[in-house]
C-alpha cells in the first residue's frame, strides 16, 4: 500500500470549489513516489546513419492503443501531490489495483494530478464513491496565480450535483446528473477538453452528462494544466469515506482554433463554416495527393484513414504543394518513429533544389534518440521544432513521445514568423534580423509548402523492413493573410 498525503493551500470559503476544503499542509509519501556538431548533407540537412540489420456524440471507445494509461495499478507513479489550483491534506493509497482518497488530518482535503500537463485531450476513469461524499475531476489546473481549470463534479451527497461544471464558481449545474450514476457501482467518466476557451464534454456510463463552451469573456482561464482528482475536505462525513478510481487514461486530442475547426474522439480536425468563412482550408484531403508535387514518385507515401505516411521504402524526396503562398497560417500534425528526419517546407523555391535554405525549414526529428544512434551532437538549432539551422526552439522538451501526435501552429507574415508545437511557443522572430547564410533578405518571398522525407533503416527504430513507416501526417490546413 502506498500512501501520499497532500500539501494543501488554504482558501477562503467565499472562493473555494464546492468540492475543495481549506486545511493545512503537511506532505509526506509512503512505500511509493508520486512520480556541437551533427553530420550534414550537401542541403545542409541531417543524415540518419548507416542501416544496419538490427462533437456530442459518445467518445469512439475502439481508440486502441491511442489510450495512454495513466496508473499502473501497483504504486503512485507519474502522480504529483501539488501543483494544482487546489492542493490539500488528503490522503491517497493504492489498495487492491485502486486509487484510494480519504480526507486526511482535520478532515482536510485535496488533489492528486497527474505529473504531465495536458491541452486538449479526452480523459476516462471508473469511478466509485462512498455515500454520502464529494469528489471531482479537475481539468487543466495550475497553480495560482495561473489560469483556471474547470471541475466536472462528483458531489455524491444529499443535495450535491454530478455533472455541474465549476471554476471559482458555477459555470453549469447539473441536478439531474445524479440520475446517470449507479450507487456502490463502478461508474465510467469520459470527459473532453478542447479548444480555447475551453469547452468540456462529460459522458457518464455512456450517456452525455454535461457539456459547455466557455466564452471569452470567462477570465483568467487556463490554456493548459494537470488533471486532477479529489477528496473533499471539511465535511460532515465519517473519516472512513473513500473516492475511488481506476483505469485512468488519456488521448491527446490536436490543439485548434475551437471556433474554425470540430474535432472527432480519434482526432480529426473538420472545418466549421465559420473556419471556412474566415479563409481556413486544408492542404491535404485525406484522400490522396492532389495538389501536390511527390518525388521522387507517388509510391513513396500512402495514405489511410485521412493519415499520409512515409514507408522507408521510397529514397529521399519531398512532397510539395503546387501552389504557392506567402503569408499565412497553417496548422499540421505529425508522428515519428525512433530516428525518423523530416521537416517542414516553408516558401520554398519550386525552381531550387535547397528547398531549406531557398525558404525555410521547421524540423522534425527524433531528438531522444539522434544523438545517441549517430554518436554526433545536435547544434541548438537543429532540434525538433527549430528554424533549421537558425533557430533553437526556446521550449526544449515539447517534443511528445515518440508515436504521439504533435501540432505545429504556425504563423509566417511578411519577415516575421511564430511557431508553437504542442501549445509551446519556440520562436517569434523577425526573420531579416537573423545572422545566417543566406540572409533571409536574399531568399524568395513565397513559395511552396512542403514535407521531407529521409528514407532509410533506422536502428532500433523500424529497422529494415521496407514496408514500415516512420512519420506520419494529418489535420493539414493553411489559411492566407493579408500582408
Amino acid at each position: 500500500m502506498a500512501t501520499v498525503t497532500t500539501p494543501a493551500v488554504v482558501l477562503l470559503l467565499a472562493v473555494c470549489m464546492p468540492s475543495c476544503q481549506s486545511g493545512s499542509i503537511d506532505a509526506a509519501t509512503t512505500n511509493a513516489t508520486a512520480s556541437d556538431t551533427a553530420s550534414t548533407g550537401d542541403h545542409g540537412e541531417l543524415q540518419p546513419p548507416t542501416p544496419t540489420t538490427s462533437a456530442s456524440a459518445v467518445p469512439s471507445t475502439p481508440l486502441g492503443n491511442q489510450w495512454v494509461s495513466l496508473f499502473d495499478g501497483e504504486s503512485l507513479n507519474g502522480w504529483v501531490s501539488s501543483g494544482g489550483r487546489y492542493d490539500g491534506k488528503a490522503r491517497w493509497t493504492v489498495e487492491d489495483g485502486v486509487l484510494v482518497g480519504r480526507q486526511g488530518p482535520g478532515k482536510a482535503g485535496g488533489l492528486i494530478y497527474t505529473e504531465t500537463e495536458y491541452q486538449n485531450f479526452l480523459f476516462r476513469c471508473e469511478a466509485k464513491i462512498d455515500y454520502p461524499f464529494d469528489s471531482g475531476i479537475f481539468l487543466r489546473m495550475l497553480p495560482r496565480p495561473g489560469g483556471r481549470g474547470v471541475q466536472v463534479t462528483i458531489d455524491h451527497r444529499p443535495g450535491g450535483e454530478i455533472g455541474g461544471l465549476y471554476a471559482d464558481g458555477f459555470l453549469k449545474h447539473n441536478e439531474a446528473g445524479e440520475q446517470l450514476y449507479r450507487r456502490d457501482e463502478w461508474n465510467l467518466f469520459e470527459v473532453r477538453c478542447v479548444g480555447e476557451p475551453q469547452r468540456v464534454t462529460a459522458w457518464l456510463n455512456g450517456e452525455l452528462l454535461v457539456e459547455h463552451a466557455l466564452s471569452a469573456a470567462d477570465e483568467n482561464l487556463a490554456e493548459r494544466g494537470l488533471i486532477g482528482l479529489q477528496v473533499h475536505g471539511g465535511a460532515d462525513t465519517p473519516e472512513t469515506q473513500r473516492a475511488m478510481f481506476r483505469n485512468m487514461a488519456v488521448v491527446e486530442l490536436p490543439i485548434f482554433d475551437a471556433v474554425a475547426f470540430d474535432v472527432d474522439d480519434v482526432g480529426m480536425l473538420s472545418l466549421t463554416a465559420a473556419g471556412s468563412e474566415v479563409g481556413w482550408a486544408p492542404l491535404f484531403n485525406g484522400l490522396d495527393l492532389t495538389g501536390w508535387d511527390p518525388s521522387p514518385d507517388p509510391e513513396a507515401y500512402r495514405i489511410d484513414e485521412g493519415v499520409l505516411s512515409f514507408p522507408l521504402a521510397g529514397g529521399t524526396g519531398e512532397l510539395r504543394t503546387r501552389k504557392q503562398y506567402r503569408d499565412f497560417e497553417l496548422v499540421l500534425d505529425f508522428k515519428i518513429a525512433r530516428m525518423a528526419n523530416s521537416g517542414l517546407f516553408l516558401r520554398s523555391d519550386p525552381d531550387s533544389n535547397r528547398s531549406s535554405s531557398s525558404g525555410c525549414e521547421v524540423q522534425i526529428l527524433d531528438d531522444f534518440h539522434w544523438e545517441q544512434d549517430t554518436g554526433s551532437a545536435l547544434r541548438s538549432n537543429q532540434f525538433c521544432g527549430s528554424l533549421y539551422a537558425a533557430v533553437a526552439p526556446a521550449v526544449p522538451n515539447a517534443l511528445r513521445p515518440l508515436g504521439s501526435w504533435n501540432t505545429y501552429q504556425i504563423r509566417y507574415v511578411g519577415e516575421r514568423i511564430s511557431v508553437k508545437l504542442n501549445g509551446h511557443l519556440l520562436y517569434d522572430v523577425n526573420t531579416h534580423e537573423l545572422a545566417v547564410d543566406p540572409p533571409f533578405a536574399d531568399r524568395v518571398p513565397s513559395g511552396f509548402v512542403g514535407l521531407q522525407r529521409h528514407a532509410m533503416a533506422r536502428p532500433g527504430g523500424a529497422g529494415d523492413d521496407p514496408d514500415a513507416d516512420y512519420a506520419w501526417f494529418r489535420n493539414m490546413f493553411v489559411r492566407e493573410l493579408e500582408p
